[in-house]
């Protein structure tokens, strides 16, 4: 977010504003301005300059916001198309690999309603931090060109991202042989925009396919105080699973059987398990320092590299591109794998829990069940903490606080520390400890993982009082 037009910054994945005092017209020409002058630059003795698509999601004005940025783009004599109707951000950075060479996506993502945002994508995912940095530099110097000579030309590309899920997973088959009801929360997002296709099935049950711009009065991000609805349906319609999307339909969530929420901590193994057996899958394992632990268990037991990243799926993307990454994961309920483009995607994601449920014949419960006999039991919990101001250097920050540490905590010795988003504390059993500062806002967020409540509850105390006595 940025709290002035001029002053255009993207944070983990994008530029984001509250519509009408960040997001205006006004900021969304100077992006596009900016993205004008960085094509001309990159390509100055290029004779034909990268073609840009423009997509957009359902919220309020998106669509014009989208033909703002074809309006500037289009004035600097660029090519580009914009999307007929809303569409999910991945099937955006699939575009850039299959048909573009870069992306422009009008999305907020899981931000509340009055929010709006604009990502760039290329090679099929985020931009990376080195584009984005010089992206702000020429947008803060940009004067916006207008009047184009025509307006550019608007394409639906739906099937080309419904053919690419096509090709990673045999659909109709899956849907066919479903054990029993699926629910499927779409949150009111762009993810239903491709249920009549994906997800055409009598098995599957649709819940908040509608567009609404307000979103139901909710925020369009798949965590368990969302999904209240879904979780009581899953559990009346005695479903196999329940599933939802968040607003641009890049993340997933997960309900089991029995009705139970189920954590990126707890999804991201079933899905990295099934996977090497279904793939062979060969390659790193990157996840965000926030993840679990059990993942990491699986990929030493698979003789797999394991590393982490700061958070943001765009560092994860990276990695895929520059290095054999076959699974990446991130804790906002980001998952990806090789053979895919280098993005997450809640849409894919979701058809791989339903082909689960049908290979193995087991249900969520069952699935997670398999994972604890032969890896252990976790409990995370993240708890966020409000600062009076906020923390600006986030190294910094953790550097100063590694230095109050004790040698053990709760019993348990201290054996390494990580400094590369936060403070990490790695324990033995493999427990840790993170405290990270926001970098955004006054927030401090804290994460623990045992394989107990009440021993996850207790480092997460131990977190509160070091803050103290910083």
């Amino acid at each position: 977010m940025s709290p002035h037009p001029n002053q255009i910054t993207f944070g983990t994945d994008g530029f984001r504003g509250v519509i009408a005092r960040d997001f205006t017209y006004e900021a969304v020409r100077k992006i596009a301005q900016g993205l004008a002058d960085y094509i001309a630059y990159k390509n100055m003795r290029v004779a034909e300059k990268p073609s840009v698509f423009i997509g957009y999601d359902r919220r309020f004005m998106s669509d014009r916001f989208a033909a703002a940025v074809a309006d500037v783009l289009t004035a600097n004599g660029v090519v580009c198309v914009v999307s007929e109707g809303p569409l999910p951000t991945q099937a955006v950075s699939y575009l850039t690999v299959s048909k573009f060479g870069l992306g422009v996506m009008i999305t907020a993502s899981h931000n509340p309603y009055c929010y709006n945002g604009v990502k760039i994508k290329q090679n099929g995912r985020s931009a990376p931090p080195s584009v984005t940095a010089e992206l702000e530099n020429y947008i803060s110097k940009a004067v916006p060109m207008r009047n184009a000579v025509a307006p550019a030309p608007r394409k639906s590309f739906k099937k080309d991202y419904i053919d690419y899920l096509g090709s990673k997973i045999n659909i109709s088959q899956i849907l066919s042989k479903l054990p029993g009801p699926v629910v499927v929360d779409f949150m009111y997002g762009a993810g239903a925009e491709v249920a009549d296709e994906v997800f055409d099935s009598k098995n599957i049950i649709k819940l908040r396919a509608i567009p609404d711009p307000l979103f139901g009065g909710i925020t369009p991000e798949p965590v368990e105080k969302n999904l209240a609805e879904l979780i009581d349906t899953v559990k009346k319609k005695k479903a196999v699973m329940g599933i939802a999307l968040d607003g641009d339909a890049d993340r997933f969530a997960l309900v089991s059987d029995k009705g139970v929420y189920m954590t990126p901590c707890q999804i991201a193994p079933m899905l990295l398990d099934y996977l090497l057996k279904r793939n062979s899958l060969r390659g790193k394992v990157a996840q965000a320092v926030s993840m679990g632990y059990l993942t990491k268990r699986i990929a030493k037991t698979a003789g797999l590299q394991f590393e982490e990243t700061p958070v943001g799926f765009k560092y994860i993307a990276e990695k895929m591109i520059s290095e054999d990454v076959s699974f990446g994961v991130e804790e906002s309920g980001g998952y990806a794998w090789k053979g895919n483009i280098p993005e997450r995607d809640g849409v894919l994601t979701a058809l791989m829990f339903l082909e689960m449920a049908v290979k193995t014949k087991k249900t969520v419960s069952e699935n997670y069940k398999d994972i604890e006999t032969r890896y252990g039991r976790s409990v995370l919990i993240r708890r966020d903490v409000k600062l009076e101001k906020t923390i600006p250097n986030k190294h910094s920050f953790a550097v100063k606080l590694k230095k109050k540490l004790p040698k053990t905590i709760l019993g348990r010795k201290v054996l390494d520390t990580n400094t590369i988003d936060g403070l990490k504390i790695i324990l033995e059993d493999d427990c840790w400890l993170l405290i990270r500062p926001s970098g955004t806002e006054p927030l401090l967020r804290t994460y623990a993982e045992t394989e107990s409540q009440e021993n996850t509850k207790k480092f997460l105390e131990f977190a509160a009082r070091i803050m103290e006595q910083k």
